[in-house]
């Protein structure tokens, strides 16, 4: 069966790469916006099932493929993050969080035969108090322009944490691959 990651995030790409299996991207189109009342987490399921969907729809389903679709929402206070896109926001996106506990809502669906498993991997971060000059030179060095919460844990936004918790260190970068290898093998994939 040929694997297809209905992504358009190149961390994403980067971590299946891990797997060392062969795979195509194919960024599925579709609204990201929250729905009303939406949590972060009923936002990533909803959002991770949809990109999976989208790309079976755009292939038309062949019944030889299994498609990844996966999506991560940020949440503080109640509050969903999206990606800052510029520094400035960065910056102000990271002092709201100093000091607080966010929780980084990861979702993944796989598509085959027509059917689709769902899993969501939730991860914890207590960030440490810092101060706005530490911010800045943190979005100076990472760019997590495109991150959602404005922080690479895999870089140098580890210094920004006091603490973390999840079933699946992967599951933060975007794709949980403790729960994508079970699926994988599940469906006959050798990993590794």
């Amino acid at each position: 069966m040929k694997i297809i990651l209905a992504s358009s995030s190149v961390y994403r790409r980067a971590l299946l790469e891990r797997l060392k299996l062969d795979f195509e991207v194919m960024a599925p189109e579709i609204d990201e916006s929250p729905l009303l009342g939406e949590s972060g987490q009923g936002l990533a399921c909803r959002l991770a099932e949809q990109k999976a969907q989208a790309v079976a729809g755009l292939l038309n389903a062949p019944a030889n493929c299994v498609i990844i679709g996966s999506d991560q929402v940020a949440e503080a206070n109640g509050e969903m993050l999206g990606k800052p896109l510029t520094v400035e926001r960065a910056i102000a996106q990271l002092m709201r969080l100093s000091g607080q506990t966010v929780t980084f809502h990861t979702a993944m669906a796989v598509m085959a035969n027509s059917e689709i498993s769902a899993s969501y991997v939730p991860t914890t971060i207590q960030m440490r108090p810092f101060n706005a000059a530490e911010a800045a030179r943190y979005v100076d060095h990472d760019q997590p322009l495109n991150c959602a919460g404005a922080m690479k844990t895999e870089s140098l936004g580890i210094s920004l944490m006091q603490s973390f918790s999840s079933d699946d260190p992967t599951a933060i970068i975007g794709l949980p691959l403790i729960a994508l290898s079970q699926k994988l093998r599940e469906l006959g994939f050798q990993l590794p």
